[in-house]
């Protein structure tokens, strides 16, 4: 028997995705064949993964949690122990947000702490900032406290002024989902996007609608529902297609996200026709705007598509498209951390499909020098840096060290 096929649990490494599939497939008394069927994979890549010898995709956990009846996030071993004082100043909004969100129609009470509606408007804003500096400290700081702040608004507001608080309520949800998600608290998020869609049904925007639907497709892409996502994602363009010749650059925004969104769900599926076509929509509406911009935290424009692009071949596992779209493609001073550090780390991915081991970690090191705390919890980095360990032949010692920084355990 060759050493991929269905090893015991004890020559598996300690940690990680390929471990966490192991142990459930045996105890479903599923073969190594029989999961890669049900998932519809490949049999070479589940062995690759269970022995730590490939990296597994977003694509792979969803198919494979989907076909063993869990969750994507069991299998990553998700929200991971906080460690260090960062890690639990990061962690320590979690708790008053779930409070928040869990009575998040509750009636406020409190009217002395009632506050007008540009003050509002500026907290938003601000911590619409912090979430695309990645700086969660902060982030899980304020946010509890401003969803709080705009229910006793919104409770206390009539016509323009409740749209508009319950615009500014969508966007402080969506900043939840993203602080949440990135540490690892699934199912938080998910109850986030329940409540953006709750307030941008009652904001009057459109368009705010609609950036709900962009992120309901997230949550159905991740639990490989890729054929829903795409349903979606076209019927909500289709809400805005007749708008298009006006050329109001925030229309023109959310519908390139939704077209990236679509490309997403189609690299998930493996379709990689269909993932260019939608990659090329969003970088023609970029290129009609001409730069990048924020609408609705979209972060849309020239930059993002760039880095969707090499994004996308790597969820498609082509290593080698994805280092060849980073050639000639730089990232402009002042992106996003958020948008930026996600980058490096979808491009040391991408090296490491290319079989370029000392340019993952340097690209990896990149990121977490742009986005410390997003690399620290991204799924992803820690399954990267596992196959590297389990393949570097030199160097181990800064791999090791990176490993030691972010937490990995292998």
């Amino acid at each position: 028997m060759s050493h991929l096929d269905d090893p015991g649990l004890e020559d598996l490494p300690r940690e990680g995705v390929g471990v966490e599939v192991a142990k459930r497939r045996k105890a479903l008394n599923w073969t190594q064949r029989k999961l890669a069927e049900e998932a519809v994979v490949s049999l070479s890549l589940v062995k690759k993964v269970e022995i730590g010898q490939a990296p597994p995709s977003p694509a792979f956990i969803a198919a494979v949690s989907r076909a063993l009846g869990t969750g994507a996030a069991e299998l990553m071993s998700l929200p991971r122990r906080p460690e260090g004082r960062t890690g639990y100043h990061s962690h320590s909004g979690i708790g008053p947000l779930r409070r928040e969100l869990a009575g998040y129609k509750q009636d406020a009470g409190d009217v002395s702490q009632l506050d007008a509606l540009p003050i509002l408007a500026a907290r938003v804003s601000h911590v619409s900032n912090l979430r695309h500096a990645t700086t969660f400290d902060q982030l899980g700081s304020q946010l509890p406290g401003l969803l709080y702040a705009l229910r006793l608004k919104w409770q206390r507001s009539e016509g323009a002024e409740l749209e508009r608080t319950f615009g500014l309520l969508a966007e402080a949800y969506y900043a939840a989902s993203q602080y949440a998600y990135k540490l690892g608290y699934v199912d938080l998020s998910s109850l986030a996007v329940d409540r953006y869609e709750w307030a941008a049904a009652q904001s009057g925007d459109q368009l705010a609608v609609l950036v709900g639907d962009y992120q309901r497709a997230g949550e159905l892409i991740a639990t490989a529902d890729w054929d829903a996502a795409l349903t979606l994602l076209e019927t909500s363009r289709g809400n805005i297609e007749g708008q298009l010749g006006g050329a109001d650059p925030a229309i023109l925004a959310v519908w390139g996200n939704l077209h990236l969104k679509s490309g997403l769900a189609a690299a998930r599926a493996g379709n990689q026709v269909l993932a260019d076509e939608h990659l090329t929509e969003a970088r023609e509406t970029a290129q009609r705007i001409g730069a990048d911009r924020d609408d609705y935290r979209l972060c849309f424009g020239p930059t993002n598509v760039g880095i969707w692009s090499v994004g996308l071949a790597v969820e498609l596992c082509n290593g080698a498209e994805a280092v060849r779209r980073s050639v000639n493609f730089r990232i402009p001073d002042g992106t996003p951390r958020e948008r930026a550090g996600h980058y490096y780390i979808d491009l040391a991915r991408g090296f490491l499909y290319n079989g370029d081991r000392k340019k993952s970690l340097a690209a990896l090191d990149r990121a977490r020098k742009i986005s410390p705390e997003q690399t620290r919890h991204h799924p992803m980095v820690h399954e990267t840096v596992r196959t590297l360990l389990g393949q570097q032949v030199r160097s181990v010692d800064t791999v090791a060290g990176f490993a030691a920084w972010a937490g990995v355990r292998h």
